[in-house]
């Protein structure tokens, strides 16, 4: 292909070319010169004639104002279709391609394609053209696909707080769950307009006039307003976004204010460094603006702003009411503080009320799989936890397994997906401790200590435990009333306590219930699912804590304390458990040249013990006949060469020998 140069070639650009037409080194039609730049910086291009052209693609966003921004959430329960509806509307308003190729297009994370889970909350910028009642009006629309597990309900806050408006998604067949209810209040308290949804009316089970019945009797929301549709057929989704935007009032910002923006996400990328998730309440933001933070006091420059849209979509400023981006060259992860004001410098603004700090569950340690991985390790979770501000880290040590981390984290699925991504996003091998929660203790001395991590447990003999509190958390179940039974049973042997117990229609029953936090960060909600057939719907608030009896259960091995695999457990069940953990851990650890014991133990008395044998060599071999006290003699002198074994080894712990004793409750 021929290539011209326009009226800002010059001598050097004409080298250039002649040195590309005898020796060609180029890239889809785009010539790269380390010395003399790109073609497209000097002007040069393989159609001189398209230089000049305007460029059709921009987008100006001064002709939105904030009477036709619409800023709305896709909330539901897990799989009621949120992230489907998201793709149609992106269609609908050709925001991308009909026919992709690629389900849920806003879930971009490997973990969410491969568990089919929605855990970042995802923006994107739509236009839409509202031809109803002829008015013929150009509307931005900035939609947030939020996550439906239990363990993410921090993210679906944090979306609700830059929006005016949610779909409430119901699942036709399966009705109201419990993170419907759970999300519909978040909601409700956020005062959003809320328009429900009944997704997946295309289904043989599906029974859209019994969900309206529940949503009429649990939310006190009219019939008339939902909207019956089907993601997967399209059917009824030409009506989402006119009813969007008749009821979904406009911003409530002021164009002529200060700049104020809120700061409601972020994430690390690797050429531009930290690209802030941002919604201008106040005001508007123009690339090569000043601009401060409210929490750290420190001051940027506006490198890029732009829109999602929903890749990222540079426009050079933001206005009133607008959802967008900024980058502004913070290099560290600590600087981006989820909830944070935004404001220009030398100006004075109110700073926004931010967001309830998320409350950590459940705590776990997390230690390289090899000592020397501390740093890379390190490294891997400060990057994440800009994508994931709801973890809390903090460095430790282990006798047995060296320097690492103590996070603290939403759930037990939030942990799980947290060491997926370090592995799949990062690389590193890690092991992690049993997860535990915080406990509130009280000592002799008078002291009252929060003890998040087993380890940091008095062992001073001289120092007693004079009382102990646990954390609760208020559970939701939501379940077929053929299995009220069993999961009555099932609470009863969690220690729960029954709040509450009514039936949502003739066929579900809605149980409310207060349990300890230690008996359902494990495995209550597999067994839940289990014994329902899978019908069961969970969820749960934190609450207060409450006096319990609990100890600190050791795991000695040869009666070496392990201080990784301590765990703290209700007095009436450490029995059990100590039973439990020993027998995984010889099913786990490899047999040595010397015996081992394996000892689960309350202070000094053992509850549980297993012992797994040497490896030995066969030393009467050669003894084909003879006295007997020759045999003895060749025993007890291989018997005394492996109890100075004993004494001088370590016993080697594989990796799967921490990940089975994180199953047991």
């Amino acid at each position: 292909m021929p290539y011209y140069l326009n009226n800002k070639s010059s001598k050097a650009i004409q080298i250039a070319n002649y040195i590309y037409r005898l020796r060609p080194n180029h890239h889809h039609n785009r010539l790269v010169f380390p010395y003399f730049g790109s073609i497209e910086q000097h002007g040069f291009c393989s159609n001189s004639r398209n230089n000049n052209k305007k460029d059709d693609n921009v987008i100006d966003l001064s002709q939105y104002p904030t009477d036709r921004i619409r800023n709305f959430s896709i909330i539901a329960h897990v799989d009621h279709g949120k992230s489907t509806i998201a793709d149609r509307l992106l269609e609908l308003t050709g925001t991308i391609k009909r026919g992709h190729g690629v389900a849920q297009y806003l879930d971009k994370l490997q973990v969410e394609r491969e568990r089919g889970i929605t855990v970042k909350a995802q923006t994107a910028t739509m236009f839409y053209n509202n031809n109803i009642n002829e008015s013929n009006t150009n509307y931005l629309l900035n939609l947030i696909d939020t996550p439906g597990h239990v363990d993410f309900s921090y993210e679906v806050s944090r979306s609700l707080a830059a929006c005016q408006g949610a779909l409430l998604v119901v699942d036709a067949a399966q009705g109201v769950q419990a993170q419907t209810v759970a999300n519909f209040y978040l909601a409700f308290e956020s005062n959003l307009t809320i328009i429900p949804v009944i997704n997946k009316i295309d289904q043989p089970t599906a029974d859209p006039d019994r969900v309206k019945e529940q949503l009429k009797s649990m939310f006190d929301l009219d019939p008339s307003d939902v909207l019956l549709t089907s993601a997967k057929t399209g059917q009824g989704l030409e009506h989402v976004l006119p009813a969007v935007i008749e009821r979904i009032p406009p911003p409530p910002g002021k164009s002529d204010s200060n700049l104020r923006m809120f700061l409601l996400d972020s994430y690390y990328d690797e050429y531009k460094g930290v690209i802030c998730h941002v919604a201008v309440v106040d005001g508007s933001l123009r690339k090569g603006d000043k601009i401060a933070s409210v929490a750290t006091g420190q001051s940027y420059e506006i490198l890029d702003v732009g829109i999602m849209h929903p890749e990222l979509r540079s426009t050079g400023y933001l206005l009133t009411g607008q959802v967008g981006y900024v980058v502004t060259g913070m290099r560290s992860t600590k600087e981006a503080r989820v909830g944070d004001t935004l404001f220009h410098t030398r100006t004075t603004v109110e700073p926004l009320p931010g967001f309830k700090p998320a409350k950590h569950m459940v705590f776990s340690g997390l230690y390289p799989a090899d000592g020397s991985d501390f740093e890379a390790l390190s490294h891997a979770i400060e990057r994440l936890t800009c994508n994931d501000a709801s973890v809390s880290v903090a460095r430790e040590s282990s006798t047995a397994l060296g320097l690492g981390f103590r996070c603290g984290f939403l759930g037990l699925l939030h942990m799980d997906v947290f060491h997926q991504r370090l592995e799949q996003e990062h690389g590193t091998h890690i092991i992690s401790t049993v997860p535990t929660v915080p406990y509130i203790f009280e000592y002799s001395d008078g002291s009252k200590v929060e003890v998040q991590n087993p380890g940091a447990f008095t062992s001073d003999p001289k120092i007693q435990v004079v009382a102990s509190w646990e954390p609760t958390v208020l559970a939701t179940i939501i379940i077929p009333s053929e299995y009220v039974g069993v999961v009555i049973n099932l609470c009863s042997e969690r220690r729960g306590e029954q709040l509450e117990y009514s039936f949502i229609d003739s066929q579900r029953a809605f149980m409310k219930y207060r349990l300890p936090l230690r008996e359902i960060v494990v495995d209550f909600y597999n067994e839940l699912k289990s014994i329902t057939s899978g019908y069961a719907s969970f969820d749960y608030e934190d609450s207060e804590y409450v006096a319990s009896d609990v100890v600190k259960l050791d795991i000695l091995l040869n009666g070496q304390p392990v201080d990784a695999m301590a765990t703290i457990v209700h007095k009436l069940k450490a029995q059990r458990v100590g039973r439990e953990l020993v027998d995984k851990l010889k099913k786990y650890i490899d047999r040595q040249m010397f015996e081992i014991t394996i000892q689960a133990a309350i202070g000094s008395k053992v509850i549980a013990r297993e012992t797994i044998s040497a490896l030995r060599k066969n030393v009467l071999a050669k003894c084909y006949g003879g006295d007997v006290t020759r045999k003895k003699k060749l025993l007890e002198k291989q018997k005394e060469g492996k109890k100075r074994m004993k004494r001088v080894g370590s016993v080697d712990i594989p990796q799967e020998a921490f990940h089975a004793i994180l199953k047991v409750s």
